[in-house]
């Protein structure tokens, strides 16, 4: 009887501890937070830049991030079309520089107990700074590409960078950033990415007349597809250039080969060459490339 109790005692502990860490980790309170140039000294080892066969830049460039289980071959494909089509892409690691690459780790992060978006927007800022200072980048056109984790990080950056919010993870906004953080970004691409409640997306959206395209699953089992469509049906009713295009018949990730043992979800090469193809001619259209 004693041991009952004491086991279900120290479950509601558990509980009461891990809602306190996810309160903590949403609001801010318990996020480290670290001086720009200190998160950019973390983040540059692990960050990858190509850039087109032709030419010698500086070239519009897509900054990409991951998923929650960090950067897969999905960002690799998405890169090599860029790539080809005059894009320069730099795929951004938030986990690798934080040692959240173990199964045990990152699946913190899949679950919200770990990096949240609004904390990985961050990473977003100061990838962005980076960027600028690359002599192959062209730092008056830049673009955001979010695959789901990674979609909600770039979503609570744009909020939060309208809303004059600075990133859990940072202590301030990088140098140049602090008047208009999204100064040079042209458009973004997210990525079934998560829109819950809890994300500034959801709750107050954000300002700045950036072209964004969702691209989503039809019943999405891991970030529900509906919260997204609601972000866009309101974002477009006040005027800002918001599009949508959603898959069926295909799963979260469709765009990814490398996934965890036992993963329910599923490559789609068709999904995947149809969102490459939306996905360039979006970016193309939004530096006026494109019809």
């Amino acid at each position: 009887m004693w041991a009952i109790i004491a086991a279900a005692a120290m479950a509601g502990g558990l509980v009461a501890l891990a809602g306190a860490n996810m309160l903590g980790r949403y609001s801010g309170l318990t996020v480290p937070r670290a001086d720009p140039e200190a998160l950019t000294r973390m983040l540059a080892p692990h960050a990858r830049l190509s850039t087109p066969s032709e030419g010698a830049g500086p070239f519009p460039t897509v900054l990409l991030f991951s998923g929650c289980d960090g950067p897969k071959d999905n960002l690799d494909t998405w890169s090599r079309a860029l790539n080809a089509d005059g894009w320069a892409a730099l795929v951004v690691d938030s986990h690798a520089p934080r040692g959240l690459t173990d199964f045990q780790l990152w699946r913190l992060v899949c679950a919200g107990q770990l990096l949240t978006g609004a904390e990985r927007a961050g990473d977003v800022a100061a990838a962005v700074a980076a960027a600028r200072r690359l002599p192959q980048v062209d730092g008056d056109r830049l673009a955001l590409l979010g695959a789901s984790h990674g979609g909600w990080a770039v979503l609570e950056f744009l909020s939060m960078a309208d809303h004059g919010e600075v990133p859990h993870a940072l202590t301030r906004w990088p140098d140049g950033m602090e008047t208009d953080p999204l100064d040079g970004i042209v458009a973004a691409i997210l990525l079934y990415p998560y829109c819950g409640q809890v994300t500034r997306a959801a709750r107050r959206g954000w300002e700045s007349r950036i072209p964004a395209l969702f691209l989503l699953v039809e019943a999405d089992a891991i970030a529900n597809e509906t919260a997204c469509r609601r972000i866009v049906a309101r974002e477009q009713g006040r005027g800002l250039p918001v599009s949508e295009h959603v898959y069926s018949g295909v799963t979260h990730g469709f765009d990814q080969r490398d996934r965890a043992a036992l993963s329910s979800l599923k490559f789609d090469a068709e999904a995947t060459k149809d969102a490459l193809a939306r996905g360039t001619t979006f970016l193309d259209r939004a530096i006026g490339r494109a019809p």
